[in-house]
């Protein structure tokens, strides 16, 4: 039975459970493969479990395993997160990992769809780097496709109006570089995109140089925008570096070599009975090899890379890691998303124009204005926590819905303080805060003055680096941003019905060490999650 025990005894058996902390199913496992009872097994695997310092109890019910933890379990997870501070949540773990997300074409500014593939990655990097692992974040900047020549295009024909937000002013050269050739289908300019196309990619330095400060004005906009959200890139990789440094060259080669490529002009490959051009007639390359080169590259420098991309990317995220497997190359873990809309159905504008992430910050940073308006804090004060707040918002919204589902931002609902949104938690936060500033006493958590609501509440506290640990696990960040709801919603639970400033004495020194470990919870998850711990809202 033991031995049984110490076979399955993996987190696949132990859960989460309303009637216990802890519950295992492991006997039902064991009962399966002994052709016993379920029952029987887990009243004879209790019999044998010593109670240790951490558990208080174990029951056997009905073949589930119930553990019960102890005090000295609540009295030390206070006491860990008070010392730790802003440390709680470290988990040491090693290992390097390389994050790629939102790469948008930088031929216009970023769109709501983007913004998703930015905050879900920003928090993954977030959260895997308070575990302790060593994270590098990537955006892959395209730089040498149809719609970047066309935004060249624009830029040699038209100029850009350095007046405008340097990636609006970009957009702006591409749609009317875009007008000429898709609906006035020019000729001469059809193969003037198809020139500029050839000749950067051959490295004529006239056009080169033409392509970089075109695509480098646009950056500098999103940048601007990922600052305003809050996430942040640690390097920016042009997709033409794997053409200059020979992995393009080096991935060709060794397609040849293993005689996967056909070559009719095309150098074509021949994926599953469907056909995946590398490289055109007219000599340059496809996306798809140059994204190759570049996992190659991952492949010699991280034994762990994870790519955000959206939903409608499946298939050529499966021909991607069919060809590296077929190159016996590790292929990336994919984070999908579903795409975003807003309360009236559609995200886009006139004639198709997605809304940009700056119109709709700017929306509900308006929004969160007027809710702040009859507040009491001087305007500077009120225009910083206004910003937060509609950041907060935002992100949070984004990252709470699981990224395989499709979502609905609805900018009022995320900004309702009695909801589960974002500024729920920052009040939440900014509540402890106002509680610590007014209460001059010591700590002195005692856990057997715990009455049912305050063990929860510590208990929740206790599962922090749990949660961190299955978001570097499962790579679902929306499984964080619920645990951190659960935790404020528990929290003004407990203000509610205890009284913290007034209790007696000892309780009161023992309600404070609850709301400051609270407060430390709230305010290290709020930072995971890329949100403001405000201390005053």
């Amino acid at each position: 039975m033991i031995k049984a025990l110490r076979e399955y005894g993996d987190e696949r058996f132990i859960k989460e459970s309303e009637h216990a902390d802890l519950t295992t199913t492991i006997a039902f496992k064991i009962a399966k493969e002994q052709k016993r009872n379920p029952r029987d097994v887990a009243n004879e695997i209790v019999e044998k479990i010593d109670v240790g310092e951490y558990i208080g109890s174990v029951q056997s019910v009905n073949g589930y395993i119930n553990f019960f933890v102890s005090y000295e379990f609540l009295e030390d997870t206070i006491k860990v997160i008070l010392d730790m501070d802003e440390r709680y949540g470290f988990l040491n773990l090693d290992g390097e990992v390389l994050i790629e997300h939102t790469s948008a074409n930088p031929d216009g500014p970023l769109h709501i769809g983007h913004i998703r593939n930015s905050i879900i990655g920003d928090v993954l990097a977030r959260i895997m780097k308070k575990a302790g692992l060593k994270v590098k974040t990537h955006y892959y900047v395209n730089d040498m496709g149809r719609q970047i020549a066309l935004a060249v295009l624009g830029y040699k024909l038209f100029g850009i109006d350095r007046s405008k937000k340097e990636d609006h002013a970009v957009v702006e050269a591409y749609i009317k570089a875009n007008k000429l050739v898709e609906e006035e289908k020019r000729d001469d300019l059809i193969k003037e995109v198809e020139e500029l196309m050839i000749r950067y990619e051959q490295g004529d330095e006239e056009v080169v140089n033409l392509f970089r400060e075109v695509v480098e004005t646009a950056l500098i906009g999103i940048r601007k925008t990922l600052k305003r959200l809050r996430v942040e890139h640690d390097e920016f990789v042009w997709e033409s570096e794997f053409i200059r440094n020979g992995y393009v060259n080096r991935i060709l080669n060794e397609l040849d070599k293993i005689g996967k490529i056909k070559k009719d002009n095309a150098w074509i490959l021949e994926l599953d009975d469907k056909d995946v051009v590398l490289k055109r007639e007219n000599g340059t390359t496809l996306y798809i090899t140059r994204d190759l080169a570049y996992h190659l590259w991952k492949n010699e420098n991280y034994s762990r890379f994870i790519n955000v991309l959206g939903a409608d990317h499946k298939l050529y995220a499966n021909q991607l890691s069919k060809i590296l497997k077929i190159l016996g190359l590790k292929v990336p873990e994919i984070v999908f998303f579903e795409f975003v809309s807003l309360p009236e159905g559609s995200m886009s504008t006139r004639k198709g124009k997605f809304i940009s992430a700056d119109e709709l910050i700017d929306r509900v940073k308006a929004e969160a204005e007027k809710i702040l308006a009859d507040r009491d804090i001087d305007e500077e004060e009120k225009e910083r926590i206004a910003e937060a707040v509609a950041i907060g918002a935002l992100r949070y919204d984004f990252v709470k819905i699981a990224p395989e589902k499709p979502m609905v931002f609805d900018w009022k609902k995320a900004l309702d303080f009695e909801r589960q949104t974002a500024s729920y938690i920052q009040y939440s936060h900014a509540r402890a805060c106002s509680i610590l500033r007014k209460a001059k006493i010591k700590r002195d958590f005692k856990a057997e003055l715990c009455d049912e609501i305050e063990r929860k509440l510590v208990i929740l506290l206790s599962k922090f680096p749990y949660y961190i640990y299955r978001v570097v696990k499962e790579l679902k960040p929306n499984l964080f941003a619920e645990y951190l709801m659960n935790v404020a919603m528990t929290f003004n639970d407990f203000y509610r019905d205890h009284s913290v400033l007034k209790a007696e004495e000892g309780i009161r020194e023992h309600r404070i060490a609850i709301v400051d470990a609270t407060r430390i919870v709230l305010r290290n998850g709020l930072e995971l999650l890329g949100i403001e711990p405000l201390e005053r809202m």
